[in-house]
């Protein structure tokens, strides 16, 4: 899985990377980091909230010589979400702490995480205005060369919409969303291609409470036949769709098995895990569309 996408900014993307929410402590970052890098990961995504960007930049200290790489072979995403009654400067100290912790010069990616705001109600107009902030923020750090490329993640194609008609010169490279086979948006999907957005998974497994979509009958039906397991059939549904994907894991088994997707899925078995969007299909994370 070293396939790569070029995007709207001429960068290149890996189609697979490492997602590392609900990973913390530095003992616990480095080890599954560890893992990550020897299974051939080059992708590593994190965000503010998830209160380990300072783990990961140590870990990277030792682990990138460990594996003879540079700080040019990995791709790194962090996130913030837009803070209420900030001004853009804020904002963009916001990013300055992120690139401290992450111990790097520059960020492969950084995205608006949220089309809301910490401490708004959904409904509040001011959504808008602050989204729009934390925009210009980034697309300043973006032309300072801090930030490779930027984007957005959970933006409906309502917030894309608004965002397009103004973006301050720049075309988001990236819209992360929930997607797999119990929730996915095909209009979602189309409006960021013909915009040139690159779609990006999270929450391919479901949710990491409960393994009702991984325990789903048609899920395990499918990896009996390919002689796989559930997760990497899931995984393998999204990235056979050239949709990126961000599994993330703790034990090395399944940082290894999750990278173990060089195979194929016969075109009616997608049909059948598509078709259970209509059947039992439901979200596991938070739901954008009441963002004003």
């Amino acid at each position: 899985m070293n396939r790569v996408f070029k995007l709207n900014t001429g960068f290149d993307i890996p189609l697979l990377g490492f997602g590392t929410y609900q990973i913390h402590g530095q003992e616990l970052i480095y080890e599954t980091l560890d893992y990550a890098l020897k299974a051939g990961y080059r992708h590593i995504d994190t965000a503010i909230v998830y209160r380990n960007e300072e783990f990961i930049g140590n870990a990277l200290k030792t682990l990138l010589p460990k594996y003879n790489l540079k700080r040019e072979d990995i791709f790194i995403t962090s996130k913030l979400i837009s803070p209420k009654d900030k001004n853009q400067k804020y904002i963009e100290q916001m990013v300055r702490q992120s690139l401290a912790k992450l111990q790097t010069d520059y960020l492969d990616l950084y995205l608006i995480h949220w089309p809301g705001v910490s401490g708004l109600p959904v409904d509040h107009p001011d959504n808008e205005k602050h989204r729009k902030l934390s925009w210009n923020a980034l697309c300043q750090l973006k032309k300072e060369g801090h930030l490779r490329s930027i984007g957005v993640s959970n933006y409906t194609v309502k917030h894309l919409t608004e965002m397009l008609n103004d973006r301050n010169g720049v075309t988001p490279a990236v819209n992360q969303v929930e997607w797999h086979p119990y929730y996915y948006q095909p209009e979602l999907l189309e409006f960021c291609r013909q915009k040139g957005i690159f779609l990006q998974a999270y929450s391919s497994l479901g949710s990491s409470n409960t393994s009702e979509l991984r325990s789903n009958a048609t899920v395990a039906a499918v990896a009996a036949r390919l002689k796989k397991t559930p997760a990497q059939v899931l995984l393998r549904w999204a990235a056979q769709q050239n949709i990126g994907i961000l599994p993330k894991a703790r034990s090395r088994s399944h940082v290894e098995n999750n990278a173990a997707l060089d195979f194929e899925i016969p075109d009616e078995d997608m049909t059948l895990l598509s078709n259970l969007r209509n059947s039992v299909g439901h979200k596991f994370a938070w739901d954008p569309e009441p963002v004003v």
